[in-house]
C-alpha cells in the first residue's frame, strides 16, 4: 500500500534516516471499498426535518452513490506522489511528512499541523502559493519552505502501540523533525489538534521557533468557560463580538461534542467506523454545524470552496489507512483544556474565520496571547480554513509572519 524508494537520505546519525515515500494503494482495496459502500445497511430516514438527529439520510445516500460510482482515488494519489514525501523515525514512531522547499533563497520554514478529521490533504492547496509566491500573486520575499507532517495514528504516519502520544509529545517530535531537516529558525501553524500541538511547541520555547499562527486559538476566558461548562447564562458585560462567540460556543457545547466525548472516553469502542466506510463518512461529517451544512450542500450539487472530491479524498485516506480508531485515540490521550489560554509568550498570529467552531474575539485573543503580533477577522471560511479558502489562508500566512522575516 505504501512504498519508500530505495534511495535513502541520511541526515545526522544512522537513527535519523529520512526515506523518500510514495503511495500506491492496491486496486483490490479500492474494489473492496466500493463493494462495502454498496452493501451498506441503511437505517430509516430521520424523523425530523432538520439535522438535529445527525447527518441526514439523503446526504449520506448522495455521498455513497458518488463515492461508489464516480469518485477516483487515483487522482489524489497522483497529486500526493507529485510532492516530495518522506518518512523518518522519531521517538520510536514513523512520521510521514510532505516537505517542499522553495526555490527562493531566504524562504521561511513553516511546519503546518492538521487536526481531526483532517489530514495532509487539507493543506495541499496552499503548498504552491506558499513555496512559489511569485506564481500566485505574491512576492519572492513571501516564500516559505513548507513541512506538513501526518499526526501519529493519522494518514501515513505510524500508529502508536503504547500510550503517551499526546499533543505535548507530538510537539517534541515536531521540533525534533525540524532540527533533523536542518532548520535553525522556523515558524509553526495549526488549527484543531494542530493548534494544540503548535501551542505546545511554543510552550517548550525551543530557540529555533520564532513564532506561531493559529486559526483555532485557545482564548476562552475562565468565567466564560465555567458558565458554558455548567450551563449558566453568559457573564455580564460581553461585547457584541464576544456574545456572538458565546452563542457559537454554547451551541457547540450543547450539540457538537458528542463525537469528541466518545473518542475521549472510549475510542476503542468505535469498531463500526473501522468496518463501514459509510459509517466512517457520517462520523467525520458530523464534526461541526457549519462544516456539515457546507458538505451537505456539496452533495446536493452546489460548490463553495470545497468539492465532493475534496471531501471524499480525505475520508478515503482515513479508510485506506485504517486510521479511524488510531486517530480517535488522540482525544483519549490529551488531557489539555482545549480552548483555555495556555500562556504562550512567543510571537503569535491569529486568523479568526467566521464559521469556525467559534470566531475568537480580538479582546479575548489579546488577553490570551500577550505577544500577539497579528490578528485578522475574515469575512468567510470555517474550520478547515486552508482547505476551504486556500487563497485567503495563504494571504494570512504571508501577513502573519511578515514581521518575523
Amino acid at each position: 500500500m505504501i512504498k519508500t524508494t530505495s534511495n535513502e537520505r541520511r541526515m545526522g546519525s544512522s537513527e535519523s534516516k529520512i526515506l523518500p515515500f510514495s503511495v500506491n494503494i492496491p486496486d483490490q482495496a479500492l474494489v473492496e471499498l466500493r463493494l462495502r459502500i454498496a452493501a451498506t445497511q441503511w437505517p430509516e430516514k430521520e424523523t425530523v426535518a432538520d439535522v438535529s438527529q445527525g447527518v441526514q439520510l439523503a446526504t449520506m445516500q448522495q455521498l455513497a452513490r458518488y463515492w461508489a460510482s464516480d469518485y477516483d482515488w487515483r487522482k489524489v494519489e497522483a497529486r500526493l506522489n507529485a510532492l516530495p514525501q518522506f518518512v523518518t523515525e522519531i521517538d520510536g514512531l514513523d512520521i510521514h511528512f510532505i516537505h517542499v522547499r522553495s526555490k527562493h533563497e531566504n524562504a521561511l520554514p513553516l511546519i503546518i499541523t492538521h487536526g481531526w478529521p483532517g489530514s495532509v490533504i487539507e493543506q495541499m492547496k496552499i503548498i504552491g502559493p506558499l513555496t512559489e509566491p511569485s506564481a500566485y500573486g505574491g512576492k519572492a520575499e513571501d516564500a516559505f519552505d513548507v513541512i506538513i507532517p501526518s499526526l501519529p495514528g493519522h494518514g501515513f504516519s505510524g500508529k502508536p502501540t503504547a500510550t503517551g502520544w499526546d499533543p505535548i509529545r507530538i510537539a517534541h517530535t515536531w521540533i525534533a523533525l525540524m532540527k533533523r531537516l536542518g532548520y535553525t529558525r522556523f515558524v509553526a501553524q495549526g488549527g484543531d489538534w494542530g493548534n494544540a500541538v503548535t501551542e505546545q511547541m511554543a510552550l517548550l520555547t525551543p530557540p529555533e521557533l520564532i513564532g506561531i499562527h493559529t486559526n483555532m486559538p485557545a482564548t476562552i476566558p475562565v468565567d466564560v468557560a465555567t458558565a458554558l461548562q455548567f450551563g449558566n447564562p453568559p457573564p455580564s458585560g460581553l461585547s457584541a463580538e464576544e456574545k456572538h462567540a458565546w452563542d457559537q460556543l454554547d451551541f457547540f457545547y450543547k450539540h457538537g461534542v458528542g463525537y469528541a466525548s466518545e473518542m475521549a472516553n472510549r475510542p476503542q469502542t468505535l469498531y463500526a467506523i473501522a468496518d463501514s466506510p459509510v459509517g466512517l463518512a457520517a462520523w467525520m461529517l458530523d464534526h461541526d454545524a457549519a462544516s456539515q451544512a457546507l458538505i451537505a450542500r456539496l452533495f446536493e450539487g452546489q460548490s463553495e470552496g470545497l468539492t465532493r472530491d475534496d471531501i471524499l479524498e480525505n475520508i478515503t485516506l482515513y479508510w485506506l489507512t485504517n486510521t479511524a480508531v488510531s486517530s480517535a485515540r488522540l482525544y483519549w490521550e490529551s488531557k489539555l483544556a482545549f480552548f483555555a489560554p495556555k500562556n504562550v509568550t512567543i510571537p503569535v498570529a491569529v486568523s479568526a474565520f467566521p464559521d469556525e467552531i467559534y470566531a475568537a474575539p480580538q479582546s479575548w485573543t489579546e488577553r490570551a496571547y500577550p505577544n500577539l503580533i497579528y490578528f485578522n477577522k475574515l469575512d468567510k471560511g470555517g474550520h478547515f480554513a486552508a482547505w476551504e479558502q486556500p487563497e485567503l489562508f495563504t494571504e494570512e500566512m504571508r501577513a502573519s509572519f511578515k514581521s518575523l522575516r
